[in-house]
């Protein structure tokens, strides 16, 4: 299985993604900008491989459910 690290600005932005709040809402909340927040899931969605924001939210759902509450670190990525 591969293994891959998600920093802890990831963590914070994937939290609040789940929770259906827009890249702004996200950005106002971190008090970060518009596209840090971008960026942040731009990075995310290449280290997952997940090719959406919605297959994120899903994937990183799954990870909470089956891990318990993550923290920066090492995350299996789940097969494609």
């Amino acid at each position: 299985m591969t293994n891959f690290q998600l920093t802890p600005a990831e963590i914070a932005v994937l939290d609040l993604l789940l929770q259906g709040m827009s890249n702004r809402a996200i950005a106002e909340t971190l008090v970060l900008s518009v596209r840090t927040v971008e960026s942040h899931i731009s990075r995310s969605l290449g280290k997952t491989g997940c090719r959406s924001r919605l297959q994120l939210c899903l994937w990183w759902f799954e990870q909470i459910r089956e891990n318990g509450r993550m923290c920066a670190g090492r995350v299996p990525i789940l097969p494609a």
